[in-house]
């Protein structure tokens, strides 16, 4: 073989193993996470054409497939869809996918590894491919509860259990139909996508886990007091100066209480006292002291800049590095640039609740095979410790002294130990707060944790407060699930 003809079979040899290899690993090796990929447009399209698995609730569906009549094979169909929006999201003609149609497309499409099998069965005996169904977390009547309640304003109720991570409502709103979403009509998708995206008051937003994020204002103590604690050099007891007025460091800048004045009457303050009347002095004051890296480390703790698959991925919440003084007095009670989702605030209340366990949040419970076998069960997993026990129950006395005689007060629920916390963030000079509730019932036996966000004041500008909108909602919701 002479030279020229040795060198040509080599480059061949070499280009045909390249394919080899090229073409298993796209065939085998990637293979799931091609499909899973939600830019794989292809792959949502073929979806259709299969009989596409269905999310359920308590057992009952809230998106399914049913024969179309047209090219497609299939319509989606979402049942009570700007309820459950949140959950399911939508798979469109043209364009990506959202929420559990995307994240669990894979298993919904029958195109899972695990379905492998089972559809090479259906294949030999001919019949239709379908896909797994999806049972979600959701309880219906605790959805339901945290719909009514929220009622016409904008925000987002989520209710987790603290023991598991289960996440049992997540409601956002403004809503959208998710039906007119999936029609079979690129043209009129893009149209009706485009008005959602040009309302000011963006409804595809979901808001419990994303969104344009907000300050989380005075429900962000828990996380700096657990900060305190943890360090072994503060208790619920120790003292900090009480003036009415506070100059941040370098600045002219004043910091003062929500009421004015002093917290309470005396010259200094518990720490637990301005976690109870929801004081925020005291807490520049802590801030400085800890410094920003302890409250980072802490917040981080509980899961702050981190995203978190539930499984549909959510926005990372924000504690920012190298603050300086003045910046860590703000970010101490939940204001400069500390931004947090609903789903986060949820994760510090139901870890205290736990014990100081933070467990990861969760909306998925199954999947299920079109044989009714299981191809995927939940799973408990703990994100972390977040604090001690012995900080967890500090916390937790704080939290129900807040609801039975401090600036949580309209949590109260007759008959039951109910803790929490309130949060009223500003946005800016003359704009709208933003509301929160953040905490759990049973206080003596947590079952479910809640966060209340309520965006643009609740309609009332600066005049609403966390108590006055977002604690009636948590109290509304919470015995709702309580009676079930």
């Amino acid at each position: 073989m002479n030279r020229e003809l040795k060198r040509v079979s080599i480059l061949t040899l070499l280009m045909i193993a390249t394919l080899l290899v090229s073409t298993t690993v796209i065939q085998y090796i990637a293979a799931d996470s091609l499909n899973a990929d939600p830019r794989n447009s292809r792959t949502l399209y073929e979806s259709y054409s299969v009989e596409r698995g269905p999310i359920l609730v308590d057992g009952a569906p809230i998106a399914y497939s049913e024969p179309s009549g047209d090219n497609y094979k299939f319509q989606r169909v979402y049942t009570d869809g700007a309820l459950y929006a949140p959950v399911t999201g939508f798979i469109p003609v043209n364009g990506e996918a959202t929420g559990i149609e995307r994240a669990m497309n894979e298993f919904l499409s029958g195109q899972s590894s695990s379905q492998f099998f089972d559809s090479v069965n259906r294949l030999i005996t001919g019949q239709d491919p379908q896909g797994a169904s999806v049972d979600v977390t959701i309880d219906p009547v605790a959805q339901q509860a945290a719909w009514d309640a929220l009622g016409d304003l904008q925000g987002a109720v989520i209710v987790t259990e603290p023991s598991t991570g289960k996440i049992i409502a997540m409601v956002s709103k403004p809503s959208f139909d998710p039906n007119a979403m999936v029609v079979h009509n690129g043209a009129e998708v893009q149209q009706t996508y485009e008005a959602l995206l040009a309302d000011p008051q963006d409804p595809l937003f979901n808001r419990a886990i994303g969104g344009d994020m907000n300050p989380p204002g005075s429900v962000f103590k828990l996380v700096v007091a657990s900060a305190a604690f943890e360090s072994g050099e503060y208790t619920p007891e120790s003292t900090l100066p009480n003036p009415s007025s506070f100059t941040l460091p370098g600045s002219t800048a004043v910091v003062t209480n929500a009421g004015g004045g002093r917290c309470g009457g005396g010259e200094e303050v518990t720490i637990a006292d301005a976690i109870r009347l929801s004081c925020n002095i005291p807490f520049a004051e802590l801030g400085i002291e800890l410094g920003d890296t302890a409250i980072r480390e802490q917040a981080e703790k509980y899961g702050f800049n981190v995203t978190h698959a539930i499984p549909m991925e959510s926005e990372a919440s924000v504690y920012p590095r190298g603050l300086d003084d003045a910046q860590t007095a703000l970010s101490a009670f939940g204001q400069y640039e500390v931004r947090a989702t609903p789903l986060q605030m949820a994760m510090v209340s139901a870890g205290i609740a736990n014990g100081g366990i933070v467990m990861s949040p969760q909306v998925v419970d199954a999947v299920t095979a079109p044989d009714l076998s299981t191809l995927e069960g939940f799973e408990r997993q703990e994100f972390g410790r977040a604090i001690s026990q012995q900080t967890a129950r500090e916390l937790t006395d704080i939290m129900i002294s807040g609801v039975e005689g401090g600036a949580a007060s309209n949590a109260r629920i007759d008959g039951v130990s109910v803790a929490g916390k309130t949060g009223t963030a500003q946005n800016g000079t003359d704009d709208p707060y933003t509301l929160w509730f953040t905490g759990f019932a049973p206080a003596d036996n947590p079952q479910y944790a809640i966060t209340v966000l309520v965006e643009d004041g609740g309609g009332l500008g600066q005049s609403g407060y966390g108590n006055l909108v977002a604690a009636p909602i948590a109290k509304q919701v919470l015995e709702a699930v309580l009676n079930e």
